[in-house]
């Protein structure tokens, strides 16, 4: 096949693009690595593993920002996977059409309202709720280290619970879309063998497992980076507790609060390195979701085609 100018022109020109978007990866990369160059070279690796952050004895380690992250994204992902799921299968699968758009229309608004506002709610609702919650909690439970700590109301609890309400918007409406693009054979042919609603749905949910992970790991990614709403009710207590009542901290809350008030040197670069280390979290968890959909999807591809092979040709 002849290939036109006007096509090579093109091809050239999306290129540009697709190695910009590379070159933007690497510069923030590199920018990141080098104005942190001093807390680097005075702290190494010991930066990651630590838990002292003295900002007057100019002792910094990244531990309980990196547990409080990790920690807070992964609760949020627990509470915000079933109800965005839910939330997907009901608009896809379920509602009656009158009702379909309004819905799509407030789970897009939600996707929409600034992270300030969710804080704003979180403070003045979520944090009193939850404090009314800690009070209530039974004193045998109290004593596992899962549910210890006084009754503050901000901490990890109320973190996850409004991340949990950010993400929701962003997972259930890939996975609606998800849903939306499994071919409509699937739905048939399973009522075809018999199948009830519920089976049906089902059939439809193992088709799209790989782009239901990837939603799940969409609102994953938005979680982790997220800064003001968590900031707002975290507590921002640098330390690692497995407490959901506890106030703790994340990388991104502690640069918000104290980028400003970097009073040396290296105490903004301990801040930036913080920074850089939520860029490489960023990208190996990415990079780890990338995988796990690509092997869903492999052997998915597999299973289709062994199920299509008859057994006379399977014998041959």
């Amino acid at each position: 096949m002849t290939r036109r100018p006007g096509d090579l022109g093109f091809r050239l020109g999306t290129g540009v693009f697709g190695v910009v978007l590379i070159l933007i990866v690497v510069a923030i990369g590199f920018e990141l690595t080098r104005q942190s160059m001093l807390s680097i070279q005075k702290f190494g690796l010991n930066f990651w593993r630590t838990e002292t952050w003295d900002p007057v004895a100019g002792q910094f380690g990244a531990l309980p920002f990196i547990w409080g992250t990790l920690y807070s994204s992964i609760l949020a992902l627990v509470l915000a996977a079933p109800v965005a799921l839910g939330i997907a299968i009901f608009i896809a699968e379920l509602c009656p059409a009158w009702l379909r758009q309004p819905l799509v229309f407030l789970t897009e608004l939600l996707a929409a309202i600034p992270s300030i506002v969710y804080g704003l709610w979180g403070i003045f609702v979520l944090v009193p709720a939850i404090r009314s919650l800690e009070v209530w909690t039974p004193a045998w439970l109290k004593q596992f280290p899962l549910f210890s700590g006084p009754p503050l109301g901000v901490g990890m609890l109320s973190a996850g619970a409004i991340l949990a309400v950010m993400v929701i918007p962003f997972t259930s409406s890939v996975a609606r879309e998800v849903l939306k693009s499994v071919p409509a054979a699937q739905r048939e042919g399973a009522y075809a063998l018999g199948a009830t609603r519920f089976e049906a749905i089902r059939a439809a949910l193992f088709y799209a497992r790989t782009g239901i992970v990837g939603a799940v790991m969409l609102g994953f990614g938005r979680a982790l980076g997220e800064t003001m709403a968590v900031t707002m009710v975290i507590g921002n207590n640098p330390q690692i507790s497995m407490s959901l009542f506890a106030p703790q901290y994340t990388m991104a809350a502690v640069i918000a609060n104290e980028f400003a008030e970097a009073a040396d040197q290296l105490y903004l670069d301990a801040l930036i390195e913080i920074g850089l280390v939520l860029f490489i979290i960023t990208l190996v968890v990415n990079g780890l979701s990338r995988l796990l959909i690509w092997s869903m999807a492999r052997s998915g591809s597999r299973s289709r085609v062994a199920a299509a092979v008859t057994p006379a040709e399977a014998a041959t």
